[in-house]
């Protein structure tokens, strides 16, 4: 049995610093804590809940319907101990937020990229389910994101993305001075060829967990790179935040329409209107 002074479980989360009630059903992830004010900028109301280390949490509304940000810091380690937590406080769905490098010529920068699953190319899922298990987004949350996109009129991708633990040698970038890690080369050139579209470094980890643990995931991000034009420019940084808080709005009316149906799932016979 786990001694009480090593279980989170209960009541304020010991890296968050949040506590139930606290956060929404629904939560966005993005990395940096200075993008927190950028995701909320289109909500109808906000308040910083928690603040604490790489982690800032705010709570509001979009367009009535209650949602939830948390900052993850960088990589898959931080990220999952804020999957870890918010689960602990009755979050149930969470939506990765970020950039990305894209290794796919036809994704520009400034489009975004849903992920339908991701290779796990990072050691925290490692740590919690065998190498070969699948990091896949909830099939409901893609749909609510494509909705989303389009509705914007924001151009996107929709595919398969690698999560990495490095910045550099994961992702096949020069170190300091030069440094190449061995095989870097091959590496991309066999996710291009198997065409994956993206390197990012949480989106398999939060995946991962979210499957584990009953919660549904997904992931948007925002190209700021191309490895194959050699692009990097900061452009569109507010697109995947207002695609993914508009999906969450989507996401309400696909479960009252689940609801309000004989079916067990969310499929497209079931028709989702906005006002």
């Amino acid at each position: 049995m786990t001694a009480d002074s090593e279980d989170p479980n209960d009541g304020e989360q010991y890296h968050l610093e949040v506590a139930p009630g606290d956060v929404a059903p629904s939560v966005l992830l993005p990395g940096n804590p200075e993008r927190v004010a950028k995701v909320v900028e289109s909500w109808d109301d906000h308040e910083v809940v928690a603040d604490h280390r790489e982690y800032r949490t705010a709570t509001g509304e979009y367009d009535g319907t209650p949602i939830s940000v948390t900052s993850t810091g960088i990589g898959s380690p931080s990220a999952a101990i804020a999957v870890e937590e918010l689960a602990r406080v009755d979050a149930e769905t969470l939506l990765r937020v970020g950039s990305c490098g894209a290794i796919q010529e036809q994704a520009s920068i400034g489009d975004l990229i849903i992920t339908t699953g991701a290779v796990r190319q990072e050691g925290t899922s490692e740590e919690y389910v065998r190498e070969d298990y699948p990091a896949t987004a909830d099939h409901r949350v893609v749909s609510a994101l494509v909705a989303a996109a389009e509705e914007l009129g924001y151009d996107y991708h929709l595919g398969l993305t690698c999560s990495t633990d490095s910045f550099y040698a994961g992702q096949s970038r020069p170190g300091f001075e030069g440094f190449e890690a061995s095989g870097s080369d091959e590496r991309i050139e066999a996710l291009r060829a198997a065409g994956v579209l993206n390197f990012e470094m949480e989106a398999s980890a939060i995946l991962t967990l979210a499957n584990l643990y009953g919660l549904r995931a997904g992931a948007v991000c925002t190209v700021y790179a191309n490895r194959v034009t050699g692009e990097f420019r900061t452009a569109g940084e507010r697109k995947a935040a207002k695609t993914a808080s508009l999906a969450v709005d989507y996401l309400e009316q696909m479960d009252e329409a689940v609801e309000a149906s004989d079916a067990d799932h969310w499929h497209a016979g079931l028709s989702v209107e906005r006002e």
